[in-house]
């Protein structure tokens, strides 16, 4: 770091929202320390609205500049770039990487991250991070400093797979490579006590071993971390509780912001004064006017806010005839599978279908957008076999609680037509293996864009589902004679499922239905 001016990309809205921090005419590098200072107030969002917020609710650092020397800092602004000892460590993992020192930090991500776009205020926020790794544990700080520091950063780090949310930056990178010495020297009780930092422990673990990074690191070099050696468990977050809290703290602000002082006070009242003489004696010189012409005004202005053009009604929308293409069938990728911990019966799978940052009803799990999906297959398929496969979903079911969790999509699995199918044998049926989680699953003949959530009263699925059953090659398919309403429109044949890639398929089962 150099010890000339701090060179920073800033927003404006940093520059108009300061209030903690002094900025030094020419601060050298140990008086960076007073200006990255952790931000207070942590952010616990439901995934709709976490990733809708904008940069100023996203990091956990503000840089506060004195209001004198404002022009110093926008005339020494630049993006942030990455110190030698962090390029070293990504030249370890990154051997084919064109960057040195002067490279800007969010190049160096959408290098490294080429299917990761990141919008301009994900940019700015990179740099901002890069900064603060830098001195998330300097030596120079005090202790309560960097205690001060790591909490907030372990608050951050609560709601969020990445320092983005989901989306990896060379930040992470820069920020474990400083983390990792710290972490590896921390006691149990730091690491998962009751004040310990969990989130920077598993954030360290998941950008050391996670493929989205693929940093080449040996055994040797990793933080030695046992997944199973917690001290204490936390209790979940309670978003609606920690809501109140901000709408709180946001209410105490305004009321100090709108605050006035007695002078001001003082200066106000006589302003409304001077405007009433004003107002008095423009209404004298101009002459009083009549009662009756003042009544007439009246009524005519009231009259003027009673014809108000009236509101052009909506369009009722148009339904779409019946088709298997209004179901949403996905590739869904199991990236785990578990035994419902209330139902024998049931799998409870975490699962990623395709879904946008921010949709309802969606999670984070190992820097990917999923959902939580119960099925009926407990001792009908084995669990291992539920771990990390794909899988053909159904995305548009409206969610159901089934003892106590909420499942969102359904498993397509196949079983012998007329039979009791929690008897056996049940075969899921599988997408082509080189199809991605989110692609679209069609039969052939019936595209469409299906329906954003099937309306249960107008029983579309189960409808059309019995329509569902497998070939006698094993190809899943829509058999339009198994459904009435299709049928009596003249319409016949059968359509197998497909991606893309290619058809979705059963291991034995012919004939079978599917649902």
């Amino acid at each position: 770091m150099h010890t000339q001016a701090l060179r920073l990309q800033l927003p404006q809205f940093f520059l108009t929202r300061i209030d903690r921090l002094r900025f030094f005419a020419c601060p050298t590098s140990s008086e960076l320390l007073s200006l990255i200072v952790p931000y207070r107030r942590p952010f616990y969002l439901s995934p709709s609205l976490r990733r809708a917020q904008s940069l100023k609710t996203a990091p956990i650092f503000r840089v506060g500049v004195h209001p004198m020397q404002q022009p110093l800092l926008q005339r020494n602004m630049a993006t942030a770039t990455l110190d030698m000892m962090t390029l070293s460590f990504l030249s370890k993992s990154f051997e084919d990487l064109a960057i040195d020192a002067s490279t800007d930090a969010s190049k160096i991500s959408s290098a490294i991250f080429p299917d990761s776009k990141y919008t301009d205020a994900e940019k700015a926020e990179i740099d901002q991070w890069v900064i603060a790794a830098s001195h998330i544990a300097d030596k120079t700080a005090d202790a309560a400093k960097t205690d001060e520091r790591l909490a907030n950063l372990n608050r951050h780090l609560s709601t969020r797979t990445t320092l983005l949310g989901s989306k990896p930056s060379v930040a992470d990178i820069a920020l474990y490579q400083r983390l990792a010495p710290i972490v590896s020297k921390w006691s149990s009780e730091e690491r998962t006590g009751e004040q310990g930092y969990h989130h920077i422990v598993r954030y360290v673990d998941f950008v050391q071993n996670s493929p989205v990074f693929g940093l080449k690191l040996e055994n040797a070099e990793k933080v030695n971390i046992d997944v199973d050696k917690i001290t204490f468990v936390l209790k979940p977050i309670d978003v609606k509780a920690e809501k109140a809290r901000m709408k709180k703290e946001k209410e105490a602000a305004a009321a100090a912001a709108g605050a006035a002082t007695p002078t001001d006070k003082a200066n106000d009242a006589a302003d409304r004064t001077s405007n009433k003489d004003k107002t008095d004696t423009a209404i004298g010189a101009a002459g009083t006017e009549s009662p009756i012409s003042k009544e007439h005004v009246d009524k005519k202005q009231k009259k003027e806010k009673k014809e108000k053009t009236p509101k052009p009604q909506k369009a009722a929308p148009v339904e779409k005839p019946l088709s298997p293409a209004l179901i949403d069938l996905r590739v869904g990728h199991i990236l785990k599978c578990v035994q419902h911990p209330d139902a024998e019966k049931l799998y409870v799978s975490t699962m990623a279908v395709g879904d946008a940052p921010g949709t309802e009803n969606t999670s984070e799990y190992e820097g990917q957008v999923v959902r939580t999906v119960c099925s009926g297959l407990n001792g009908l398929i084995p669990l291992e076999e539920m771990q990390n496969r794909k899988i053909v979903a159904v995305c548009n079911l409206k969610p159901v609680t089934m003892r106590g969790v909420k499942s969102c999509a359904m498993v397509l699995a196949a079983s012998p037509r007329d039979d009791d199918s929690h008897a056996g044998p049940v075969e899921l049926v599988s997408p082509p293996a080189e199809s991605k989680a989110g692609e679209r699953v069609y039969f052939e003949g019936w595209e469409g864009e299906p329906e954003a959530v099937l309306n249960p009263k107008k029983k579309i699925w189960e409808t059309i589902q019995p329509g569902f059953t497998t070939t006698d090659d094993l190809i899943a398919a829509f058999n339009v004679e198994d459904v009435e309403p299709l049928k009596a429109q003249g319409k016949t044949g059968i359509s197998k499922l497909r991606t893309k890639d290619g058809f979705c398929v059963v291991k034995s089962l012919k004939g079978a239905t599917i649902r």
